[in-house]
């Protein structure tokens, strides 16, 4: 990692960049064809660079942006259904899912996302996992995990009700509907609504610049006790969120929403 010492410095890996200017970090989701979506490799490096992050006291804020039209399109469909005939690949993708969330949670510096395009499935979960969201008005957030017969177990169904509200968290999360920015704005989901997608990582790299200015221990506390407070919210919902996801995973019923997503058609789905 770069010290404070260096005005601008980079870590680069296949799927992403850490840059630094100052004291503010700033995490890139550097693979646009692929939609910046979250599949095995992602899930590793992005982890392993979250680690890093942590462990480097100069470091006092991050930015979490990302390239291309989209934030991120959420989970990796060829491991999907890797993962449905293979029991041993299911608990993987689930003991990842559980690293990622606990490391984004853990982080202790504070996080802004950089929402420039739109955050689907697991990116939503990213996004809103953050401490604060800035995203164009031109973008969505959405959870479709149940449109392809899962459970939005990994993270998903604590984001969504401890940002929306209980109500309309389960309004969007069982049917997959999208939220336009400007709703979730209004909902309390996005904390800095901009016009256009340009605009979005110099309004998130400022808002991670005024918390990088400010006393860090004040800063890095009450981001714990706010964490804390949300995981005393969630309870037992993180687990069986990710016991039912892993189970989901193994339903035949994936296989058809991957297939009828697709070929453009709806799916036939029987519950098993």
């Amino acid at each position: 990692m770069s010290t404070a010492a260096d005005p601008q410095t980079s870590t680069d890996s296949n799927s992403l960049t850490i840059g630094r200017t100052g004291a503010v970090a700033t995490l890139t989701l550097t693979r646009p064809k692929l939609l910046n979506r979250f599949d095995e490799q992602l899930h590793v490096e992005f982890i392993d660079a979250l680690t890093q992050l942590a462990a480097d006291d100069s470091v006092r804020a991050v930015v979490l942006a990302s390239t291309g039209k989209v934030f991120s399109a959420g989970g990796d469909f060829e491991l999907m259904q890797h993962a449905h005939a293979d029991a041993a690949v299911r608990r993987a993708i689930v003991d990842d899912a559980r690293r990622l969330l606990d490391a984004l949670l853990d982080l202790p510096q504070p996080i802004v996302a950089a929402v420039q395009g739109a955050a689907i499935g697991l990116g939503a979960t990213v996004a809103l996992s953050c401490d604060a969201v800035v995203a164009a008005r031109s973008t969505q957030l959405a959870d479709s995990h149940v449109n392809v017969g899962l459970v939005a177990g990994d993270g998903g169904c604590v984001v969504w009700p401890a940002n929306a509200g209980m109500l309309r968290a389960r309004r969007h999360l069982l049917t997959g509907d999208p939220l336009d920015a400007e709703t979730a704005f209004t909902l309390g989901m996005v904390s800095d609504l901009v016009d256009t997608p340009e605009e979005v990582l110099p309004a998130a790299t400022a808002i991670a610049a005024r918390i990088a200015a400010l006393p860090p221990l004040a800063v890095q506390l009450t981001k714990r006790t706010l964490i804390q407070a949300l995981r005393q919210q969630a309870g037992n919902t993180i687990e069986l969120g990710l016991q039912s996801e892993e189970r989901t995973l193994a339903s035949d019923d994936l296989l058809e929403g991957i297939a009828a997503l697709k070929e453009r058609r709806p799916g036939e789905f029987t519950g098993q």
